[in-house]
């Protein structure tokens, strides 16, 4: 009686492997899971990482979920199995198995029980699931393509479809936005001043005034640069250096002051438009 049993239980194993290994072989890829969700961390203990080792070295295509998948399974999921790994509680024994789920979330296969008796918790997981493994390994897993889950002809062309869709709103969007962008310009363009605004009025001393010479501007060494006076004398503009020869930054505007052959030129924009004016400046 008990050889009877044990062979019809041994029977029953053999076809339920047969049948595991005949539906996984319909299967291109297997998705790793990121996070096991007895675990704290994304690929904590680098579980996930080995997880996927492992599937490589028995024969599967596997990528971790969340990664750049190939083409064929980014427009059908449904050639991928999605794999996972789970703890069955114990106090004495780390106990691990891996599962297979479809793409419709159909559990399509659990392995044998990996087992550890290891303290140490990487230790432990690491050799539980190399233990699961075995089962897997059983299988002897080899891509045998299945009609019922290649992408239909129909398929890409919904894509394609959605994808014009995407960018068609995409140039509506980028309209928009430069159509704003456009109003914000003109609105700023009549606000702007016709030229820099004086800095400073503040008077000072000991500059010579020179006769018939009301549009000369002095220069005085400041702090990073000079100011510039008038024949009152005020200041009319400060100027600061920058890292380019003959070439300053106006203090208080956006503005320039550099020589131009012999000649000495603020540039600023009025608005749209930009401007210069020749200064007559004495060093």
């Amino acid at each position: 009686m008990k050889i009877k049993f044990l062979t019809f239980a041994i029977t029953c194993l053999f076809a339920t492997t047969v049948f595991a290994q005949a539906n996984i072989n319909n299967y291109k890829y297997v998705i790793v899971s990121k996070k096991y969700d007895f675990l704290k961390e994304k690929d904590q203990y680098q579980l996930n990482s080995l997880t996927k080792f492992l599937f490589e070295k028995y024969g599967f295509e596997a990528v971790m979920e969340g990664s750049d998948y190939p083409e064929e399974l980014n427009q059908n999921r449904c050639l991928a199995l999605f794999s996972d790994v789970t703890k069955e509680p114990g106090m004495f024994k780390t106990r691990l198995a891996v599962t297979f789920k479809d793409c419709n979330d159909k559990l399509v296969y659990t392995s044998e029980m990996g087992e550890s008796r290891e303290k140490e918790f990487k230790t432990a997981y690491n050799l539980a699931l190399r233990d699961a493994f075995k089962s897997i390994e059983a299988l002897n897993y080899k891509y045998v393509p299945n009609e019922n889950l290649i992408v239909k002809a129909a398929q890409p062309q919904v894509k394609t479809e959605t994808t014009e869709q995407i960018q068609h709103l995409k140039k509506e969007i980028e309209l928009l936005k430069q159509e704003k962008e456009a109003k914000v310009a003109a609105v700023s363009a009549s606000k702007a001043p016709a030229k820099p605004k004086v800095v400073a009025q503040t008077p000072v001393e000991d500059v010579a005034v020179i006769q018939g010479a009301s549009n000369v501007l002095y220069a005085q060494a400041i702090d990073n640069g000079f100011q510039l006076v008038d024949s009152s004398p005020k200041v009319v503009y400060r100027i600061k250096n920058t890292n380019l020869k003959d070439v300053y930054l106006v203090e208080g505007s956006s503005s320039i002051v550099y020589k131009k052959g012999n000649d000495w030129v603020i540039e600023y924009y009025a608005g749209a438009s930009l401007e210069q004016e020749t200064l007559n400046i004495k060093f």
